[in-house]
């Protein structure tokens, strides 16, 4: 009976450990606290929504305008200044420049949003441009997150006269081998740009 009573005892000492081991386990799994495992700086995921990135003016970083690539003016007096296209390692080309509106009435950024159906909710925004690769024969499209928004900036009010605002777009990214291509937005004309990285 003490045999009997020492195991039971035994059993129940094990279960009492495996539960508490278990409660560690699972406690320093969770402690999810509803933020975004976001670098410090401010810089943006791929994976991040269009929407969220170009909300808030304040975390989108202004690019480095001291190296201008390319620069092409378009209809309207709406001048496009590329600024820098870096490849990165996780296959991404991240095109960022500025925009400037040199006419007296708002730019909407009409026709810049592109035609592409998958892409939903994209307004006003650079989410029909393009990369070229004239020698490999291929074209990329602006990267989409799963809601299907652009991984780009959206002009939420659009550009004030006179104004300029900086802008971000993310593309595949074509073979290593591959530096030169072109730029393309609708209405725009085509920029030739040089990938860095």
């Amino acid at each position: 009976m003490r045999a009997a009573m020492t195991r039971i005892r035994l059993k129940g000492a094990v279960v009492a450990a495996a539960s508490v081991a278990m409660a560690v386990v699972l406690t320093a799994c969770g402690g999810d606290d509803g933020k975004d495992n976001q670098p410090e700086g401010g810089e943006k995921q791929p994976n991040a929504s269009a929407s969220q990135q170009s909300s808030s003016p304040g975390t989108q970083k202004s690019p480095d305008t001291s190296e201008v690539i390319a620069s092409v003016k378009g209809p309207g007096e709406i001048d496009l200044v590329i600024n820098s296209a870096e490849r990165d390692a996780g296959g991404f080309v991240t095109v960022k420049g500025s925009v400037t509106n040199g006419s007296e009435q708002q730019f909407t950024a009409v026709g810049w949003q592109g035609a592409e159906e998958e892409m939903v909710g994209n307004g006003a925004s650079v989410a029909g441009a393009s990369l070229v690769d004239q020698t490999g024969k291929k074209r990329y499209l602006t990267l989409r997150d799963t809601d299907g928004r652009c991984l780009c900036t959206q002009f939420t009010t659009g550009i004030a006269p006179g104004a300029t605002t900086p802008f971000f777009v993310q593309f595949p990214a074509p073979p290593a081998g591959t530096s030169d291509v072109d730029f393309q937005l609708p209405t725009m004309p085509s920029a030739t740009i040089k990938i860095s990285g």
